[in-house]
């Protein structure tokens, strides 16, 4: 990306009523988030996998487990060895290109580096967010079409 997209961007920012704006494009990463009309311009980490928390009661900000999710968890691993794939910018998350397309990826499915996860739609743009990890996914902590915030969990891989 060069600076005179970088500042049609900011332009866009400006005119609208958006709040924050992340683009990823292969290795670059950019997030241009406005505050009482003054756009500023934030390199967003390389790398959004980091340890899960080792206690459920440490884990802050995440989505409150259902019944169902619960059950799920008690037949889980345990957490302090899972790996939190997080969301590398806000948008809407999609487990599938379309409605009759097959999923991206599912409870038990094994994954490597550069396979697709999901879908995060961010101003009509469609980003694909790939794995940086191998091992198998545990946990999908997103519904499919919900909305994510930059740097929510994902999903729980286990190495």
């Amino acid at each position: 990306m060069d600076i005179k997209q970088i500042q049609e961007l900011v332009k866009l920012v400006n005119k609208s009523n958006i709040g924050e704006l992340s683009i990823e494009q292969n290795d670059f990463k950019i997030t241009i988030k406005q505050k009482e009309e003054v756009a500023s311009y934030v390199q967003a980490p390389a790398n959004y996998f980091q340890q899960a928390p080792s206690s459920p009661s440490s884990a802050s900000g995440q989505i409150p487990a259902s019944s169902d999710d619960k059950k799920a968890a008690e037949s889980a691993p345990k957490a302090d060895n899972l790996i939190t794939v997080k969301s590398p910018m806000i948008g809407t998350f999609y487990r599938q290109a379309g409605p009759d397309k097959p999923l991206f990826a599912s409870v038990g499915d094994s994954i490597e580096p550069g396979k697709v996860l999901c879908i995060i739609e961010a101003m009509k743009l469609f980003n694909e967010i790939e794995s940086e990890v191998t091992g198998t996914i545990v946990k999908i902590l997103v519904e499919d079409a919900s909305p994510v915030e930059f740097d929510q969990p994902l999903f729980l891989v286990e190495p």
